[in-house]
């Protein structure tokens, strides 16, 4: 997957953002992810762009070894991924502006990271996957470290737009045994079942030492087109049942129905339970067009065979094979 899907799109495209969310704890004895919604991210941060664009700012935490990393970079979030809110009113479709946006999420990751090893109240054995979708004018930018994933819905089609970062993830697992860590039966030094994630203290080298456990993102920015209906992001819970086209299709006959993201993330963690998932269920539907272009694929067409003329003498003989004489 390259680092940036940048289209030509129809210049004057802009998202039309609004969005859903559900989460339950599944069959877990507790809930440890979290998640965040902003629909309007210039007005939660209390700026006013240059010229009207939409802004907007979702996120999922999901964590592991208790819900406490997740809980704090839940609380963090708007510090540690909107440090410099300058850049973000200077937004500018250039290459540059862009290549400053991706490198600030990065950070961002790396920043979560180490507040993460410096917090007392977080123990060095808990940590958290996180999968970031910032929408800003007409421009998509995903961000994620463990195994949540995000999946645009292209007319119909499920495009996907994270890696789920895991030892069985081949990339991810030849990066992790040339750092010299170990895949023990799926899992990494045999106990987590993530190749990326944010805290973790125990299973990472001192700060500034290569680890095989890593927090750095993978980071996709995608320049949002008229063919481009919806994106879901949600956590593994989702995906271990159901695959990213499946759920593409459950989201879009449910938008087409009611019109209502809350109610397509609702549906696809009822779904997920259904298919008998083991994990904690976070979903965020994210619409980026109006209803009314979400038009109906159109069904597989039947074969149709040519007719054909019998001649006299073979509509005779049929006859009399059929009747038997």
């Amino acid at each position: 997957m390259k680092d940036s899907i940048l289209e030509a799109p129809a210049m004057n495209f802009i998202p039309n953002v609004r969005s859903g969310s559900y989460a339950e704890i599944g069959p877990r004895v507790s809930m440890d992810d979290e998640h965040i919604c902003i629909d309007d991210l210039g007005e939660h941060l209390g700026f006013v762009f240059k010229y009207p664009i939409p802004s907007a700012f979702y996120a999922i935490f999901d964590g592991h070894g208790g819900p406490d990393a997740a809980a704090f970079v839940k609380r963090n979030a708007m510090r540690l991924f909107f440090e410099d809110v300058n850049m973000l009113q200077s937004y500018d479709s250039d290459a540059l502006f862009l290549k400053k946006l991706e490198d600030s999420h990065r950070r961002a990751f790396l920043r979560a990271d180490i507040a993460l090893a410096d917090e007392q109240t977080v123990s060095s054995s808990c940590g958290t996957t996180a999968l970031t979708a910032l929408v800003l004018g007409r421009h998509l930018l995903i961000a994620n470290a463990g195994d949540c994933r995000a999946v645009l819905c292209k007319r119909g089609v499920a495009v996907e737009l994270s890696n789920d970062h895991r030892p069985t993830y081949l990339p991810e697992r030849k990066r992790v045994e040339e750092l010299g860590g170990l895949i023990n039966d799926g899992y990494l030094d045999g106990y987590l079942s993530v190749t990326r994630a944010l805290g973790d203290w125990d299973l990472k080298f001192p700060l500034g030492a290569a680890s095989p456990l890593i927090a750095e993102p993978d980071v996709q920015l995608v320049t949002l087109t008229e063919a481009d209906e919806f994106v879901i992001i949600g956590c593994d819970g989702i995906w271990d049942v159901m695959s990213s086209q499946v759920a593409v299709s459950l989201v879009r006959r449910g938008l087409r129905r009611h019109d209502d993201p809350q109610q397509c993330a609702r549906e696809l963690v009822k779904e997920a339970l259904r298919l008998n998932t083991s994990d904690n269920l976070t979903v965020i539907v994210i619409c980026l067009s109006p209803v009314e272009s979400i038009v109906e694929s159109s069904p597989p067409q039947r074969r149709r065979f040519k007719a054909c003329s019998l001649s006299e003498e073979a509509r005779n003989r049929l006859k009399s094979l059929i009747e038997g004489n």
